[in-house]
C-alpha cells in the first residue's frame, strides 16, 4: 500500500523559510516522480515543483528561485525547501507520486496516482 506522509507545514512570517517533508513508502521510490502541489480554500490544486527519478527538477513560475525540490532515496524521502515565503504562499501543500512521470504533463495533478494527506503552511505579513 502506497504511503505519502508530509510533515514541516507551519505559521511563519513573510522572508522566512521552511522545508517540507514527504516520507513515501509502498512504493519502488526510485522509479517515480514525486510532486508537490498547493491549494487554497475555493482554488484548484495548483502545481508547485517536480522531481523525476533521474533528479531533474521543474518548478512553477511563482516559486522558481525560491523554492528547491530534492530528494533522498536512501531515505524516500522528497524535500520542499522553502525560501523568501511571502502571504502567497500560503496554502496547504501536498506531495504526490507518479510512476508514469510524462515531462508534457508534469504539471498536471491529474497525472499522479498517489497523495498525501497535505501539511499546511501559513505566511504572515
Amino acid at each position: 500500500q502506497v504511503q505519502l506522509v508530509e510533515s514541516g507545514g507551519g505559521l511563519v512570517q513573510d522572508g522566512d523559510s521552511l522545508r517540507l517533508s514527504c516520507a513515501a513508502s509502498g512504493v519502488t521510490f526510485g522509479r517515480y516522480t514525486m510532486g508537490w502541489f498547493r491549494q487554497t480554500p475555493g482554488k484548484e490544486r495548483e502545481f508547485v515543483s517536480a522531481i523525476r527519478y533521474n533528479g531533474y527538477t521543474y518548478y512553477s513560475d511563482s516559486v522558481k528561485g525560491r523554492f528547491t525540490s530534492s530528494r533522498d532515496s536512501a531515505k524516500t524521502t522528497v524535500y520542499l525547501q522553502m525560501n523568501s515565503l511571502n502571504p502567497e504562499d500560503t496554502a496547504v501543500y501536498f506531495c504526490a507520486a507518479t510512476r508514469t512521470g510524462i515531462l508534457s504533463t508534469i504539471r498536471d495533478p491529474n497525472q499522479y496516482e498517489h497523495w498525501g494527506q497535505g501539511t499546511q503552511v501559513t505566511v504572515s505579513s
